[in-house]
């Protein structure tokens, strides 16, 4: 395939992405209310249990609606990963070998859910996290809070964290493609164990502890799980190479003997 037929290629996955996106838009208008109702229990219920002004505000006439505009393509883009992850595939399909689709389809299928697994974890302690930050302030004072900057605040912490989940599933895929080895990944727990924690308490607030080990534990277990997998992966692989050199080894002992 030339550049040219690639660069159309690319063009097809991009069009194919952005219009599932704007189409998901479509749902995620109607959606964008609940999950703005969401988003703003949190400065309602500061208001109401230290009784203390607590309102988020915005700054002209078009911020509300550009803020539905934003949270609409927030939905989208969670709803239409699916997609846009398969055009990534599709693309990039006919240049990799039968093994390396395979790890693909992997690393996608284990992928997606684990992200929104991430997302999900974030949406429940995203109200605590909100709370622990207010507290800072004076009760004397008024939690006056930028819809925009609030908005752009939830929408980091929850896709930081879906990230963050799907890590192990790139140790997995790396160890599958023979780049890391699984006695590097058990060799590095106590490293990655530290990772972990300062990851989670750079979303969290310091004074929030709860939330910071409710995100590290399962991204924890999702690391040791992937060294498990890339051991039982290793050990298939050492067999099997046994396996294919064990003639070899018959015919130079014979060899040896004779």
């Amino acid at each position: 395939m030339g550049l040219g037929a690639h660069l159309l290629e690319l063009r097809k996955r991009i069009v194919i992405s952005a219009l599932a996106i704007v189409v998901a838009m479509v749902g995620g208008w109607f959606l964008s209310d609940m999950v703005w109702d969401f988003l703003r229990l949190p400065v309602i219920e500061i208001a109401a249990e230290y009784n203390r002004q607590a309102q988020i505000t915005f700054s002209d006439v078009t911020s509300s609606f550009d803020l539905k505009l934003r949270i609409s393509f927030f939905i989208a883009v969670l709803i239409a990963a699916p997609i846009w992850l398969l055009q990534v595939w599709l693309f990039f399909a006919p240049g990799l070998k039968r093994k390396e689709k395979l790890f693909a389809v992997g690393f996608m299928v284990s992928a997606i859910p684990l992200f929104g697994a991430g997302c999900y974890v974030a949406w429940m302690v995203l109200p605590n996290i909100v709370r622990i930050l207010s507290v800072f302030s004076s009760s004397q004072d008024a939690l006056l809070l930028d819809a925009r900057n609030y908005l752009d605040f939830a929408t980091k912490l929850i896709f930081a964290i879906g990230v963050g989940f799907v890590l192990p599933v790139f140790i997995v895929l790396l160890n599958m493609m023979g780049i890391l080895s699984a006695k590097s990944i058990w060799r590095g727990w106590r490293v990655a164990v530290l990772l972990v924690v300062l990851f989670t308490a750079a979303v969290t607030p310091a004074a929030d502890v709860i939330s910071m080990f409710l995100l590290a534990i399962p991204m924890i277990l999702l690391y040791f799980i992937a060294g498990l997998i890339a051991l039982r992966h290793d050990k298939r692989l050492e067999k099997k190479q046994a396996a294919e050199f064990a003639p070899y080894a018959d015919a130079d002992s014979r060899d040896s003997a004779a």
